[in-house]
C-alpha cells in the first residue's frame, strides 16, 4: 500500500489531514483536491442521517472522510509529523481498503479529519466525516444518532492520579476536584455518582485528554476518570510516567466501535463485512498486538474482546 500524505486545513474543524490516495494498488497519485470551503458563520441545520448516501458520494468523490482523534493515544492520534496513527485508525484504512474493492475504483483518496469528543457526532451527522475512528465507546444513547460497527476493543473507566495523592477509590475523591474531558461517558457518569454518592466533587470539564492530564499533572485536579486503556497511553507518554497510577474499580464496560451515520444498512454491511474478516483472518491480533504489546504499553487482550472477535456484536456499554 502507497501512501502521499499532505495536509490542509479547513475552517470547520480546525483542520483537515489529507492522506491522498489510500491507494491500495499504488497508483500514482493526482495533485490533493482543494479543502473543503468552511461553513457559514450562521448556525447551519443538520443533515438528516438519511440524506446522505455516503457510498454513492465516496464513489463519485474518489474520496472517503475519516475522523480522527489528536490524543486518544494508541488509537487514534498524531504523531510528531502531524500524520494520524494508531489501532483505530490502521482498521479504518482496511475498511477503505475494502470500499475501494468493493466499489471498483482504481484508487481512493483517504481524508482525516480531526474530531474531538464533542464534535464527533455532529461531525458525522452534518457529513465532515464519513466514518470515525477514534475511541468511542458504544452508547444506548449514542446509537439513537448514529450507527455503530462491531466491537473492535473493550475497555473500562477508571481513574489517574499520583501515586502521591493516595486516590485509590471513589470514596477517596470526596470533597475534592477531579478533571474530565468534555463529551466523554466519564463526564456522564462522574456526573451521575456525584449525586447519587454525594460525593461533592468540583468537576472541571477539559477539551481533550491532554488538557485533562496536564490538570493532573499541575495538581488542579486529584484524579481524571477515563478508559483506562487511554489512561496508560498518557501516562506512557508523560515525561515522568512513575509518578502515576491507574486505580479504582472498573465504573463501567466500554466498548469502542466505529461509528457510522444512521440508516445506510449497505455502508454498514460493508463496514461489518470487512470487520469480520480481519477477525477470521486473525489480522486483527496482529494489529492488537502492533498497538498494545509494545514496550511503552502493554495491554493484555481481556476476555470480553476475545469473545467479540469470535462472535462479532455491536452490545452496548454497561451498566
Amino acid at each position: 500500500m502507497m501512501h502521499h500524505i499532505s495536509y490542509l486545513r479547513a475552517a470547520a474543524l480546525a483542520a483537515v489531514i489529507v492522506v491522498s490516495g489510500a491507494s491500495i494498488d499504488g497508483v500514482a497519485q493526482s495533485p490533493p483536491k482543494a479543502a473543503p470551503k468552511a461553513l457559514p458563520a450562521a448556525p447551519v441545520p443538520a443533515l438528516a442521517p438519511g440524506q446522505i448516501d455516503t457510498l454513492k458520494r465516496i464513489r463519485e468523490s474518489g474520496t472517503i472522510l475519516i475522523g480522527v482523534r489528536e490524543a486518544s493515544v494508541p488509537f487514534s492520534f498524531l504523531d510528531q509529523n502531524k500524520s494520524p496513527q494508531g489501532y483505530s485508525v490502521d482498521i479504518c484504512l482496511k475498511i477503505a481498503d475494502a470500499i475501494r474493492t468493493e466499489l471498483k475504483l482504481p484508487r481512493l483518496d483517504v481524508k482525516f479529519v480531526p474530531v474531538s469528543s464533542a464534535n464527533r457526532i455532529p461531525a458525522l451527522i452534518e457529513g465532515k466525516v464519513d466514518l470515525e475512528c477514534g475511541s468511542t465507546t458504544n452508547t444506548r444513547d449514542r446509537q439513537k444518532q448514529v450507527a455503530f460497527a462491531y466491537t473492535t476493543f473493550v475497555a473500562g473507566i477508571k481513574m489517574l492520579a499520583k501515586k502521591s495523592s493516595n486516590i485509590n477509590s471513589m470514596e477517596d475523591l470526596r470533597g475534592k476536584t477531579i478533571v474530565v474531558t468534555k463529551g466523554t461517558t466519564s463526564e456522564t457518569i462522574m456526573n451521575v455518582k456525584n449525586v447519587e454518592q454525594s460525593l461533592k466533587l468540583n468537576i472541571l470539564v477539559a477539551a481533550d485528554h491532554n488538557e485533562s492530564f496536564r490538570m493532573v499533572d499541575e495538581g488542579k485536579a486529584v484524579a481524571f476518570p477515563m478508559d483506562d486503556v487511554l489512561l496508560y497511553g498518557l501516562i506512557s507518554k508523560s515525561k515522568k510516567p512513575d509518578d502515576y497510577a491507574v486505580v479504582g474499580k472498573y465504573l463501567s464496560v466500554e466498548p469502542y466501535a466505529i461509528m457510522m451515520r444512521k440508516d445506510e444498512p449497505q455502508l454498514e454491511r460493508l463496514v461489518n463485512k470487512a470487520l469480520s474478516d480481519l477477525f477470521a483472518s486473525g489480522e486483527i491480533r496482529k494489529l492488537y498486538a502492533k498497538w498494545f504489546s509494545t514496550r511503552e504499553l502493554t495491554v493484555p487482550m481481556n476476555q470480553i474482546l476475545k469473545e467479540a472477535f469470535v462472535a462479532p456484536n455491536t452490545y452496548p456499554a454497561w451498566p
